[in-house]
């Protein structure tokens, strides 16, 4: 029974996409600082609560075009595990201790950020994804907002370049990211009433640009070194190998568009190679600036 409910409550928080928020929040604490430090916790914590009290506002939002999905209908409100209140009482907990420990912890330039990302994803951009199927841009600042809180909860200004590429980097991964997805379940979402890409863009043109995008993911990873995030050579010649191969191997979607097995792997292969670049700057910080 208690196993069950706790499920719930982590389906209701998004917990591999929140895990991973808070996971890009670190890295910018960590490029920051230039180290791991012990008080990097509770910003860290304070963003995946805020993140995740978010995405249970989400499920709120959403729940009756949940219903409509196959992909969703079996989220806990449309199942009938939460009902829509307990969901909000919940988000509201989450979201008032994830301020606070922002505050607490970090500074007013992270709280006011994390309060961007919030108003920015659930009164924003959820109400225009069911208006416009190009929504999916400006949502996409929401991605670059979180290790933007963890330079500024380090103590760092927020206009400085070598965020700003980072914030970029992530912002642009954003874009491939969903598009990729409302692609993958385009059907079921215009089943529940949601616009569809396919109903602006042909699948020449849909290949072409999703390409494109993914260009645009594989430079910007690029242009971080060139703003000091990096220190080596040998990091700067490993993102170049890895964005090179990430841009060859993906090039079958130019031809193959309508094969669902294509737009799967390249919707992982983006996500995987995002993994890494953080990895690799994360190990460029911490051990090759060191040597």
């Amino acid at each position: 029974m208690i196993k069950r409910y706790v499920n719930i409550y982590l389906e209701l928080a998004k917990i591999r996409i929140t895990f991973f928020v808070a996971v890009s929040a670190s890295l910018g604490y960590i490029l920051a600082a230039g180290s791991i430090l012990p008080q990097m916790i509770f910003p860290t914590i304070g963003v995946f609560l805020l993140a995740s009290g978010s995405s249970a506002v989400n499920h709120f939002q959403e729940s009756n075009y949940d219903r409509l999905m196959n992909r969703t209908r079996n989220r806990p409100i449309p199942r009938g595990d939460i009902s829509p209140l307990g969901a909000v009482i919940y988000a509201i907990i989450l979201i008032m201790l994830g301020f606070l420990l922002l505050f607490v912890s970090a500074d007013i330039i992270s709280v006011l950020l994390g309060l961007t990302a919030l108003i920015w994803y659930n009164f924003i951009y959820t109400p225009l994804k069911r208006i416009n199927s190009l929504a999916v841009i400006p949502g996409s600042l929401i991605g670059a907002i979180p290790p933007v809180i963890g330079w500024a909860a380090a103590g760092r200004n927020i206009m400085e370049p070598e965020i700003l590429s980072l914030a970029m980097f992530f912002f642009i991964w954003q874009i491939p990211h969903f598009w990729l997805l409302l692609i993958m379940h385009g059907e079921e979402y215009v089943k529940a009433g949601y616009p569809s890409l396919t109903q602006v863009f042909n699948k020449g043109q849909l290949s072409r640009i999703t390409y494109v995008w993914i260009i645009s993911l594989a430079v910007s990873s690029l242009l971080i070194p060139l703003f000091s995030l990096s220190a080596t050579f040998l990091t700067g010649f490993v993102l170049f190998i890895a964005s090179a191969y990430l841009v060859y191997s993906l090039k079958n979607i130019l031809y193959d568009f309508a094969d669902r097995l294509v737009i799967r792997r390249a919707f992982m292969l983006i996500n995987i190679y995002v993994l890494c670049v953080v990895a690799i700057l994360i190990i460029d910080k911490l051990i090759l600036s060191e040597i």
